[in-house]
């Protein structure tokens, strides 16, 4: 199979890169720089679409950055690197001769209302609320293809927390932890939806590898592990397998100041989400509950 990936030099795209090319895939990245294995953006939008099997997107600003302050150039950034390039590959899978089997665009939890009590399948019907669940519609709504393009198996992954050894959000806890100042961050009472980066790359590899299911509509999964778990519950457990204290915690307005409230509400709230179809695809989790997937990235 031949896959053309959007964003796979990023940290989920380097993750999926390798688990498609140790199944025997051919991988094709879409980057902003040229080299072997690769096409740019730019490329993508004058020659069209390279011969593929399947395309997915996963290019964007990272929105937890640390070294960006949360302006208005930031946030226009935050939507145009995520609207721009995944309307350049819905238009060049529409115009395509040969289009993908499969379209596959990873966007986020961020739709689902923070709630302490509700929980969200991807049954549950929801409406922009905030800055970052309107960017998630315009974002999907983006990826939609015409009607007239029928043979192209539209699917939607939303994930939450994706963590790993060599990005995402433990890489950037990881040296308070290891130096016994984490702690919670806000009341830790809030939900934390997560997902191994291993498991996010499962499951996109899952959607492309499966027989399309005759919907005209798009497949929405929720790309998080089963587990329901709490910002508190997750902050012991780290400090536990690295063996260090967690008394330290962060105040939301501290997090409100240093990231901005917009953007802050990702650690000092969260949304009950369950992958309930996800399941339902036949999908098997490598690291479905939290100590197995942090024993696996702080190595114990």
């Amino acid at each position: 199979m031949k896959v053309l990936v959007g964003g796979g030099s990023g940290f989920v795209g380097r993750e999926l890169t390798r688990l498609l090319r140790g199944k025997g895939h051919e991988v094709t990245v879409i980057s902003r720089q040229p080299g072997p294995g690769r096409i740019t953006w730019s490329q993508l939008q004058s020659s069209g679409l390279p011969p593929c099997d399947g395309a997915v997107n996963l290019a964007g600003e990272e929105v937890l950055n640390p070294l960006r302050w949360w302006n208005e150039s930031y946030k226009k950034d935050l939507f145009s690197s995520r609207l721009d390039t995944t309307k350049a590959l819905a238009e060049a899978i529409a115009a395509s001769s040969t289009p993908p089997k499969s379209w596959v665009l990873v966007t986020g939890v961020a739709c689902y209302k923070p709630s302490l009590t509700a929980k969200y399948t991807e049954d549950s019907e929801w409406k922009p609320f905030d800055l970052l669940s309107r960017l998630v519609q315009e974002w999907e709504a983006a990826a939609l293809l015409p009607e007239t393009v029928t043979t192209t198996k539209q699917v939607v992954i939303r994930p939450g927390a994706v963590l790993g050894r060599d990005g995402g959000a433990i890489k950037q806890m990881m040296l308070p932890f290891k130096l016994g100042v984490g702690g919670t961050l806000g009341s830790g009472s809030q939900p934390f939806p997560w997902i191994h980066v291993s498991d996010l790359a499962g499951i996109i590899t899952h959607s492309l590898e499966s027989p399309p299911d005759g919907s005209a509509h798009p497949q929405v999964l929720n790309g998080v592990a089963p587990a329901l778990n709490t910002n508190y519950e997750f902050t012991k457990e780290l400090g536990r397998l690295l063996r260090r204290p967690t008394i330290f915690p962060v105040p939301s307005f501290v997090l409100n100041g240093l990231l901005g409230s917009e953007r802050a509400i990702i650690l000092t709230e969260g949304q009950k989400v369950v992958p309930k179809r996800t399941l339902e695809t036949g999908f098997q989790y490598q690291y479905p509950d939290l100590t197995s997937a942090l024993k696996e990235i702080v190595g114990c």
